[in-house]
C-alpha cells in the first residue's frame, strides 16, 4: 500500500511541477535584456546628440531607465516582463529598480511607515548594506595602502 501511494504522489508531483525548455529561456533573456540595453544605448545616443558629454548622458540613461522600471512595476507591467525574460530583466539596473519599488507597492494598505518605510528594503536592504560596508572597508584598506 506504501509504494502505490508513493508512486501517486511523484504522478502528481511530476504533473504539477513546471518543465521548462533551457535554450527557449536562454532566448527569452537575451532578446529581453538586448531590448533593455537597446533602450539605455538609444538615450545615450540621443543625450549625447544633444550636446551632454559621456558621463552626464550615462547619469541620464540611468535614471531613465530606473524610472521606468518602477513606473512599469506600479502599473504591474514589468513583473509580466519578468517572467517572460527572467534574468534579461532582472540582471540589468531595471531588476534592482523592480526589487525595492515591488515590496513598497505590496505593502503601501500597511502604511507610509509600516508598510512602505519598512517593507522597500526588505529584497535591496542586504545589496546595499553590503555594497555600503565593502566600498568603506576597501576605501579604508586603499587609504591604509596609499600612506606607506
Amino acid at each position: 500500500m506504501d509504494e502505490a501511494k508513493k508512486k501517486q504522489y511523484n504522478q502528481y508531483v511530476n504533473e504539477i511541477t513546471p518543465k521548462h525548455n533551457l535554450v527557449l529561456n536562454m532566448v527569452k533573456a537575451f532578446i529581453t535584456g538586448g531590448i533593455i540595453c537597446t533602450i539605455g544605448q538609444a538615450i545615450i545616443n540621443f543625450c549625447m546628440a544633444h550636446n551632454m558629454d559621456e558621463q552626464t548622458s550615462g547619469s541620464w540613461t540611468t535614471l531613465l531607465l530606473i524610472f521606468a522600471s518602477v513606473v512599469l512595476t506600479g502599473f504591474n507591467i514589468f513583473p509580466q516582463i519578468a517572467k517572460f525574460g527572467g534574468a534579461g530583466a532582472l540582471v540589468p539596473i531595471t531588476g534592482f529598480a523592480n526589487s525595492v519599488a515591488s515590496p513598497a507597492i505590496e505593502f503601501k494598505k500597511e502604511g507610509q511607515v509600516f508598510g512602505i518605510g519598512c517593507k522597500i528594503f526588505t529584497i535591496a536592504g542586504p545589496v546595499i548594506l553590503y555594497g555600503i560596508c565593502t566600498s568603506s572597508l576597501l576605501g579604508f584598506v586603499y587609504y591604509i595602502i596609499s600612506r606607506l
